[in-house]
C-alpha cells in the first residue's frame, strides 16, 4: 500500500486502490492521494510551522490485523461510503489526517476472536465504557471515543479493507434475515433514527402532525425522511436537495414532496421541524428562515462547521437547535431490528460496487453524478 502523507488543511485526498498487483496484498484499502496546490507548489506540503516541505511518498504493505485481547477481526462484507469519508476526500475534516484508511459502516464475518463465524455488523463507535456518559447509556458523548476509519492508531483504521478489528462489546449479530450487504447501513440508520427520537423529545406535539422539511437526499436526509414518514406516520414531508437525480431516487421509496432548495412552498416560518442533513453554512441560514416560531431545528451535517446563523430569530422566537451526533448502544440495536423487520421498507437505494472501484464512487458523489443515496463497496 502507499500514500501521500499531504498537510490536512491543504489534502484534497483522492482514494484509489494502490497497487498493481493487488490480489496478492489480502488487506486492500484506500489511501489519499493528490492535494489542489498551484502548479507551482505540486510536490510540496506545509508543516505546522507553515514552511514548505517536500510531499514524501512512500509505498507501503499492510499485514493482516493481529488478535487483541478483547477484540475479533472481521472479514469485511461490506462498507458504505459516508458523507464524513466525503468531507475526508475534499480535506476539510481534521479528524481524519492523513495517511488513513477510511470507511466506519461495516459488516462481515468474524474469522478470529470468541465469536468467530458470527455474521456480523459494527458499531463503529469505540468508547471507554467507564466514563459518566457511558455508564448513563450515552456512550456517543464520551470524551474518549474513537471512530473507526478516523482516529483510531494507524495500524487499526478503517472498513474499506478486507480485514478490521474492533472490540467485542462493539459487535452486534445479524440476523438470518437480514442481508449482510444491506446491514452495513445499520450505522447511518442509526444516526437518523437517534436525530428523530431527539425530535420527538423536544417537539411539542407528535412529529405526525409536524409540517417537516428534510434539507438533503442523500442516505442521512432519506433515512430521516423514512423513519419520520414510516415510523412516526409524517405525512406532511418535503425533502430538499439541489440534485435532481437524488430526488428521483428519494420519491421511489418515501412518501414526500420533492423539491430543490429554492422551491417557492419553502417558504419563511412555514416549517414545525426541519432536519438539517447538510450541515452547510447556507443550509443553517435556510433552517432557521424556515422553521416556525417555537420551531425545531435538528442538524446532523457537518460539512461547513462554522458561519453565520440568525441567533435574533432563534432567541426572539424560541426556536430549539439540537445539534446531533451518532446513537447510544441501545439505539444502534434497535436499528437492526429496524432493518430486519423492513420497517423501512424493502432496502433498495443501496448501489453496490466492488472495493476496487471505490475511485471512481468518490469521484462520482463529488461531481454530483451519482444518484443513488448510498453506495456500499465490496471488497
Amino acid at each position: 500500500m502507499s500514500a501521500f502523507e499531504l498537510d490536512r488543511s491543504q489534502w484534497r485526498s483522492f482514494l484509489e486502490l494502490l497497487g498493481k498487483d493487488i490480489r496478492k496484498v489480502r488487506l486492500r484499502s484506500f489511501f489519499p492521494k493528490g492535494h489542489p496546490l498551484k502548479e507551482r507548489d505540486r510536490g510540496k506540503k506545509s508543516n505546522a510551522n507553515g514552511d514548505w516541505i517536500k510531499a514524501k511518498s512512500e509505498y507501503k504493505k499492510f499485514q493482516d490485523p493481529s488478535l487483541v485481547d478483547g477484540e475479533s477481526i472481521i472479514k469485511v462484507s461490506a462498507s458504505g461510503i459516508c458523507g464524513s469519508d466525503m468531507h475526508a476526500y475534499h480535506g476539510k475534516d481534521e479528524r481524519r489526517i492523513p495517511p488513513l484508511i477510511l470507511g466506519h459502516e461495516v459488516s462481515g464475518q468474524i474469522i478470529n476472536g470468541k465469536l468467530k463465524d458470527q455474521i456480523s455488523v459494527l458499531n463503529p463507535l469505540i468508547t471507554c465504557r467507564n466514563c459518566e456518559y457511558c455508564k448513563s447509556g450515552r456512550e456517543h458523548l464520551c470524551p474518549d471515543r474513537v471512530l473507526l476509519g478516523m482516529n483510531r492508531p494507524y495500524e487499526r483504521q478503517g472498513a474499506f479493507a478486507e480485514l478490521i478489528t474492533v472490540p467485542d462489546h462493539n459487535i452486534f449479530k445479524v440476523p438470518e434475515t437480514l442481508d449482510v450487504k444491506e446491514a452495513a447501513v445499520a450505522e447511518p440508520t442509526a444516526v437518523s433514527y437517534h436525530a428523530v427520537l431527539l425530535a420527538v423529545e423536544a417537539s411539542k406535539k407528535p412529529l405526525n402532525e409536524c409540517r417537516t422539511l428534510v434539507q438533503g437526499g442523500g442516505a442521512i436526509g432519506l433515512l430521516c425522511a423514512l423513519i419520520l414518514s414510516k415510523i412516526q406516520g409524517n405525512t406532511n414531508l418535503t425533502i430538499s436537495d439541489p440534485n435532481q437525480k437524488r430526488l428521483n431516487e428519494c420519491s421511489k421509496y418515501v412518501d414526500a414532496k420533492t423539491v430543490s432548495p429554492d422551491h417557492k412552498d419553502i417558504k419563511e416560518s412555514s416549517f414545525d421541524l426541519v432536519f438539517d442533513t447538510v450541515g452547510l453554512e447556507v443550509s443553517r441560514q435556510q433552517a432557521i428562515s424556515v422553521v416556525k416560531p417555537g420551531g425545531i431545528i435538528v442538524h446532523i451535517g457537518l460539512t461547513q462547521p462554522a458561519g453565520s446563523f440568525n441567533f435574533r430569530k432563534a432567541t426572539l422566537q424560541e426556536v430549539t437547535f439540537i445539534g446531533t451526533y451518532c446513537y447510544t448502544n441501545k439505539e444502534f440495536g434497535e436499528t437492526i431490528d429496524i432493518l430486519t423487520n423492513n420497517k423501512l421498507g424493502k432496502i433498495e437505494w443501496i448501489e453496490y460496487r466492488n472495493l476496487k472501484d471505490g475511485w471512481g464512487a468518490f469521484k462520482e458523489i463529488h461531481d454530483g453524478t451519482c444518484s443513488a443515496p448510498k453506495i456500499v463497496l465490496l471488497p
